[in-house]
């Protein structure tokens, strides 16, 4: 792999982080699979097109581009090695033999330039170092009028596992968890800042529209505490407290969930924004760019 321009994430996402997202892809999938369509038919890959999946992870829209770009190849970059190499593992085993991974860091990793038609990203582009460098750099990596589409997370009160963690306040440390700009997972939920920085790395026709979803978090509210205190930031916060508050915040956090139990499942709906631009024939001083919402 390329020396990463964010250690803290590569040392993350190669450790406890990416050990669970691996172990657990099929738990992860099951929360953010309803928003496969429309990340892809905003990229639309189709026939010999060549597509880039940012922020892969296990692999799963990598896979689905794959099967889209028929006679054409997908390719899943991500910082984690143990989520690529279930990637790898995913897709020989579906036999989707036009996807492969490359283990980089997409901020400063040399693509070829101007080599693939599309760029997607399920919530995989909230976790860079400087995010107008990366987009920059990923930008390089389209055609001049390429296609780019991801999803990001939208505001903490529109999504209801955030609204069930806030729960556990005064319980556990939460600090800024959830709040627009804050590193990791919620860097982007502020849409204008977005569009401004991808308009300053020489995106142009910039957009945000909000797709929402429900995901599968869980059998039952205990199944699905349990999973969303054993992910990375759940265990981060566990720890920084003793056994009886741990005990309180899973019995809690239960409770919260108790609401959302429907047939055999733990149905929570989560709000992205849907961010869709298109690489520009020249790098590009920042332009007015559109939000739209639905």
């Amino acid at each position: 792999m390329d020396q990463p321009a964010n250690n803290a994430q590569a040392q993350a996402w190669n450790g406890y982080e990416g050990a669970q997202w691996a172990r657990s892809q099929e738990r992860w999938d099951a929360v953010n699979d309803g928003f496969n369509q429309p990340l892809l038919d905003a990229a639309d890959p189709r026939g010999p097109d060549l597509v880039l999946d940012i922020g892969c992870g296990a692999g799963r829209t990598t896979r689905l581009a794959a099967l889209r770009a028929d006679r054409g190849q997908a390719v899943g970059v991500d910082l984690s090695g143990p989520l690529l190499e279930r990637a790898r593992l995913s897709a020989e085993r579906e036999r989707v033999r036009n996807a492969s991974f490359v283990h980089a860091d997409a901020q400063v990793h040399p693509f070829e330039p101007g080599s693939f038609d599309a760029v997607i990203s399920r919530y995989g582009m909230t976790f860079f170092a400087d995010p107008v460098a990366a987009f920059a750099n990923i930008g390089g990596a389209l055609r001049p009028g390429g296609r780019l589409a991801f999803i990001c997370a939208a505001d903490a009160e529109a999504n209801e596992w955030l609204k069930a963690m806030a729960s556990l306040d005064g319980i556990l440390p939460l600090g800024g968890f959830g709040e627009p700009g804050a590193p990791g997972m919620f860097s982007l939920t502020d849409p204008d800042r977005t569009l401004a920085l991808l308009a300053a790395a020489g995106f142009e026709d910039a957009r945000a529209q909000r797709v929402e979803a429900a995901g599968n978090w869980g059998l039952d509210a205990e199944d699905a505490a349990a999973f969303l205190l054993d992910s990375g930031p759940g265990r981060h916060l566990l720890s920084q407290v003793g056994p009886d508050a741990q005990e309180e915040a899973r019995r809690t956090l239960t409770g919260a969930l108790r609401p959302y139990e429907s047939g055999g499942a733990v149905w929570l709906r989560s709000s992205s924004w849907l961010v869709t631009a298109a690489r520009g024939a020249a790098p590009a001083t920042p332009r007015t760019a559109q939000r739209t919402r639905s």
